[in-house]
């Protein structure tokens, strides 16, 4: 049984990818930050109101432990303008430091060592 899960919620797409280290998860979900942020940045949405591509998620990736009540979780959003917003945690989430993909990989690597 795989210790860690690695989800990736690209725009409708969802797929989990499970591995035996937290090192080999890691560099699998830099690998899949990277290639979103290869893609150009979202425009804004026009429903009900004005959505600005900073406020839409263009893609979530997530890293999680085993754990049945609180595994340790962290991960990052792609926003719809390229930029990234790292968080630590599955329910309640608390922001985590990082401008570039390396950077917040190293804070999720931090916050999943513990």
């Amino acid at each position: 049984m795989a210790d860690w899960k690695l989800t990736v919620r690209d725009g409708s797409d969802v797929s989990r990818l499970s591995f035996d280290d937290l090192d080999s998860a890691l560099e699998q979900a830099l690998s899949r930050i990277e290639q979103i942020l290869d893609r150009p940045p979202l425009g804004t949405v026009k429903a009900i109101r004005d959505y600005e591509p900073e406020k839409l998620v263009k893609a979530r990736i997530q890293v999680s432990g085993k754990g049945f009540f609180s595994p340790p979780t962290a991960g990052v959003d792609v926003r719809g303008d390229n930029s990234l917003l790292g968080f630590a945690g599955g329910v309640s989430r608390q922001p985590v430091e990082g401008q570039t993909a390396a950077q917040v990989v190293a804070a999720m690597r931090e916050t999943l060592s513990r």
